[in-house]
């Protein structure tokens, strides 16, 4: 799972994280931070996080605050110190604490990026600007595709390209890399900002254009308007072709392999074979492509309409992409869109932390070994590789107690956890970056070098051997990952602190927070995307037909629940879009609590300001989600997230029976579910 981690400030965002985390004084649940004048049976987010929410103020340079918001400023910060470390010691060049260093002044050294104007974007402006034809268009999509995100675990699935390149497992030979394209080309976060009929997307949608036209202007094109218009309308029409993010859940629609020959009969409008041989990717053989009728429809545009469009659609996503490495014009016209109007955030974070997250993004492993060293010792990683155990441990009798699955269904469902790696703080092995070439004085081809360091590599891997082992994130990320094709988890070691895992809290707390987190993880093999797939990580029908059955039903059932929860009057969670992360939730939370009551052997848990020890593990999970948004990160988050917002992931107890008896929860209270409208899949 991907969480929406943070952007740390020194002022309000401290103040935030002090008050939520409490780390100089508590371990265990935080009780300063409940309500307890609200009833847990009503509104358990509230009860167990309403005294932090009337408190906190959102820093005015983030959409939201939370756990995870804190925990990555405390991560941003340990990581800044690291490099500035490395920026005041002389590091040979080529090494990767010099490239570190080198990066990190690049991106600080504002004077010679508003030296520069518009230089470094000039060359590759003027090669747009020279295209004469869509055979030379297709060249040009071609030498943009880049690596695009996990596609498994990433919510938003659309790339600034017309389309994007996954390397990863294949899903039918899970043994060796396989190319993957997606669909692409849009510069709003989803189809539905440019599909939604309300007001509200109405006048994002006017934004968007005003913004398009002022970042041509800045960077000298005349009629400016006109071509925005243009490239907004094209735009809408590639929307008009992409699946939705429920959709592409559906791992069995994505799994399509086309040859070469393939594209042009399938999909044709575009020069693939100019389209591949730019890309690098002319002797590929073969190709799953996730969404057919997106790329059959976004083909049939590249020849439907007009080369200037197109033209103009390539300037502006280049613009785009760079804008916060160009001028500051450039930079402040791209926060006033994509930060103050789509996310209600009013400043930009400061340069440090952007050039932090600069460093993280391309140099990632480089700085991770290193934050490794200092931030996780050894004794951290072996109390969590030991929660680890007694949760998947949990979660082998919860599935041998399945009254509904089948011995032969049970069978893979324990084939899966045997074979399934877990990686705890950081990777085994560490990315190589010696052909990454980075200059101190080239803020701009940094990146670019960058993007296409990180492309050439995944190209080089096609066809070659899976690294099962390998990791998605770098040890300073707040966050953990399961990772399907590779049947592995990532818990890096910058979530494995308080307030999730405290080895000074007791058990309930540290179970409540970080185990339910590993749960949700481990049962992501079994939601609806990861049952797909066997022991080996090959897509797989491992199911009977009765079982199988049954557990459609379950997830529908699900859906239904999330369905009803609103968190605007005008907008309801999407119970299908958020469905693998609901799943993992509830599942997670079951496995964490038997994990837990495991722990004890038999023993009484100790109470805290007294609330026994089920009161402190559920209320430990509930205070996981705390967290604050703006209106329109949380519209935002609700649109394109395949997450639930925090309130109602706080509400995922109300589907376990635990917790009822915990709080003493009866008919009548808000959050009650009769037993058999509770689901409970795993």
């Amino acid at each position: 799972m991907r969480f929406k981690s943070g952007f740390p400030t020194i002022s309000l965002a401290l103040a935030a994280a002090c008050a939520l985390l409490a780390l100089s004084d508590t371990h265990g649940i935080v009780v300063a931070n409940m309500d307890p004048a609200v009833k847990p049976g009503d509104d358990f987010n509230q009860y167990a996080n309403g005294g932090w929410i009337a408190r906190t103020e959102i820093p005015p340079d983030r959409g939201r605050v939370g756990v995870f918001t804190s925990l990555d400023d405390l991560s941003n910060k340990r990581t800044n110190g690291l490099i500035e470390e490395l920026a005041k010691v002389s590091a040979l060049a080529g090494s990767s604490t010099g490239k570190i260093a080198a990066l990190y002044n690049s991106y600080i050294d504002e004077a010679a990026i508003e030296a520069k104007g518009l230089a470094p974007l000039r060359t590759h402006l003027e090669a747009i600007a020279a295209i004469r034809d869509k055979r030379e268009l297709a060249r040009a999509l071609g030498e943009s595709l880049r690596s695009d995100v996990d596609a498994l675990n990433n919510t938003n699935f659309h790339t600034p390209n017309l389309f994007g390149l996954w390397v990863a497992p294949g899903f039918n030979d899970s043994e060796h890399y396989a190319a993957y394209l997606m669909q692409g080309g849009l510069g709003l976060p989803d189809r539905e900002y440019y599909l939604a009929a309300s007001d509200r997307m109405r006048d994002i949608r006017t934004s968007y254009q005003a913004h398009a036209a002022t970042m041509l202007k800045l960077a000298g094109f005349t009629g400016t308007d006109a071509r925005a218009a243009h490239v907004l309308a094209l735009e809408h029409a590639i929307a008009e072709k992409h699946l939705s993010l429920a959709e592409n859940d559906d791992i069995h629609k994505a799994n399509n392999t086309w040859t070469p020959s393939d594209f042009a009969a399938k999909a044709p409008g575009l020069d693939w074979a100019e389209y591949f041989r730019a890309a690098g990717l002319g002797k590929q053989k073969s190709f799953i492509v996730w969404q057919p009728t997106a790329f059959t429809g976004e083909s049939a545009l590249v020849a439907s309409t007009a080369l200037d469009t197109w033209k103009d659609w390539l300037a502006l996503h280049l613009i785009d992409a760079y804008a916060g490495v160009l001028p500051k014009a450039f930079s402040d016209e791209r926060f006033a869109f994509f930060g103050k109007v789509l996310s209600g955030t009013p400043q930009q974070r400061p340069r440090w932390q952007r050039a932090v997250a600069l460093v993280n993004g391309l140099l990632g492993d480089a700085v991770g070994q290193i934050y490794a060293q200092r931030y996780f010792p050894p004794e951290a990683k072996a109390a969590a590789q030991e929660m680890v155990a007694n949760i998947v441990a949990a979660f082998r009798k919860r599935i041998e107690a399945l009254s509904w699955m089948d011995a032969k269904t049970k069978t893979e469902a324990q084939a899966k956890l045997t074979t399934l790696y877990v990686g705890i703080g950081y990777a085994e092995t560490w990315r190589d970056y010696s052909a990454y070439e980075v200059k101190a004085d080239d803020l701009f081809g940094n990146i670019w070098r960058g993007g296409l360091f990180d492309y050439h590599r995944d190209v080089a891997r096609l066809g070659h051997p899976v690294d099962r082992k390998e990791w998605s994130m770098t040890p300073q990320t707040v966050n953990a990952v399961n990772l399907p094709l590779q049947n592995a988890l990532n818990f890096p070691a910058a979530i494995l602190q308080p307030p999730f895992f405290d080895p000074q809290a007791p058990a309930a707390a540290n179970y409540g927070a970080i185990g339910t987190v590993i749960g949700h993880e481990i049962s992501h093999t079994f939601d609806t995307e990861g049952s797909a797939f066997d022991s080996h990580g090959r897509v797989r029908n491992w199911w009977t037909p009765a079982d199988l059955a049954h557990f459609t039903a379950a997830t529908k059932r699900l859906a239904a629940q999330y369905d009803t929860y609103k968190p605007f009057p005008d907008l309801s969670v999407n119970g299908e879009q958020t469905l693998a992360e609901n799943i993992a939730d509830v599942a997670g939370l079951s496995a964490a609590y038997d994990g837990y009551r495991a722990s004890l052997a038999g023993k009484s848990a100790p109470t805290q300001d007294g609330f026994s020890g089920d009161q402190q593990f559920f209320i430990a999970f509930g205070q996981n989600w705390g967290s604050k948004a703006r209106e329109a990160a949380l519209r935002q988050q609700v649109m394109t997230d395949g997450h639930s917002p925090g309130e109602f992931r706080a509400a995922t107890v109300r589907n376990n029976d635990a917790w009822y008896a915990a709080f003493h929860v009866q008919p009548g209270a808000k959050l009650y579910l009769a037993p058999a409208e509770r689901v409970q899949i795993w």
